[in-house]
């Protein structure tokens, strides 16, 4: 069975339901206190079909895009599972067209999560996705906390 996962952010602090199938639910709040445009589609709304997600991004970011860090935080049933940090603009020789993005712009893209790789054994996961426009994390642009 194949869902969609989409979803529109616009207020802080206000839990949304996103998705709801046989084997995954999921809703989000922004863990910062700035209202965003933003937009995710996930298909499909499964972990059953590990092979491939197909992954849609929509967001209007409120400051320049010439350095992005991402930063992933996930627990699992309340145990942290996994801290990640990727670069994925330094203003130098960037991979990704969003790259250098002005506040105000539309960012629109699309991506593949290849998910065959990766088991999730049942449970509840909380996942903190913080964006930061500096490498010392102090100017964040985005921070979702995803159940």
């Amino acid at each position: 069975m194949y869902g969609l996962l989409l979803f529109i952010l616009f207020t802080p602090g206000v839990s949304e339901f996103l998705c709801m199938s046989s084997d995954l639910e999921m809703s989000y709040t922004f863990c910062d206190s700035v209202g965003h445009i933003f937009m995710f589609n996930l298909t499909p709304c499964s972990i059953v079909d590990k092979s491939t997600w197909r992954a849609a991004l929509t967001w209007i970011p409120r400051s320049d895009i010439n350095f992005l860090k991402i930063v992933f935080n996930v627990w699992y049933n309340g145990a942290k599972a996994l801290h990640w940090k990727e670069i994925l603009c330094s203003g130098e020789d960037d991979k990704y067209s969003e790259c250098g993005t002005l506040k105000g712009e539309t960012i629109a893209t699309e991506f593949d999560i290849k998910g065959a790789r990766i088991t999730f054994p049942k449970g509840t996961y909380n996942v903190i996705l913080e964006a930061f426009s500096d490498d010392s994390e102090n100017n964040m642009v985005m921070c979702l906390n995803i159940t």
